[in-house]
């Protein structure tokens, strides 16, 4: 088999999942025991786990979260008043697809801002868009200019949250 032509191949078509798969398995001595098939679905399984993954990283990368926060990095002993079934159903993100909001309120210094990152980061994991604004960052966006105005509304739109900041859309 000419495994050079292979590689290159699966790097122009962007299968680079199966070629640093395929070079991994040319390099393992009892590779040959298993049958093509299952020679064939650890490459398959291999391009669809690095897609997966360059994916979630662009959304996380687009989110611009502030902390690198996750929800099972939570401490409950510490008193902030956080009630973990409420957390676990957020964690669930129907909130999300029901087009709900959340507001999270408290005094300064109790983790609002990582909070916010922590479900934004499951949002994510779970195949949604995000993006982390802050509330004075998000009011000057909206308030500065119409095009940006109209920028926000699609991108929170696809985040799945709702604006109500009273915005005229260019053309209505």
């Amino acid at each position: 088999m000419l495994t050079h032509p292979t590689l290159d191949k699966l790097q122009r078509l962007k299968f680079t999942g199966m070629a640093t798969a395929l070079a991994e398995q040319m390099q393992m001595p009892d590779i040959e025991e298993l049958a093509f098939e299952e020679r064939l679905g650890l490459l398959i399984d291999r391009e669809v786990t690095e897609r997966e993954n360059r994916r979630l990283t662009s959304r996380l990368r687009r989110a611009k979260l502030k902390h690198q926060a996750s929800l099972e990095d939570i401490d409950y002993r510490y008193p902030r008043g956080l009630d973990k079934s409420l957390i676990q159903s957020l964690a669930a993100c129907r909130w999300v697809t029901e087009h709900l909001n959340i507001l999270i309120t408290g005094p300064t210094g109790v983790g609002k801002t990582w909070l916010a990152c922590a479900l934004a980061q499951k949002a994510c994991r779970e195949g949604y868009t995000a993006l982390y604004l802050r509330k004075r960052s998000m009011r000057y966006r909206f308030e500065s200019e119409a095009g940006l105005c109209w920028e926000l509304r699609c991108r929170v739109s696809r985040v799945s949250f709702n604006n109500h900041s009273g915005c005229k859309i260019p053309g209505k």
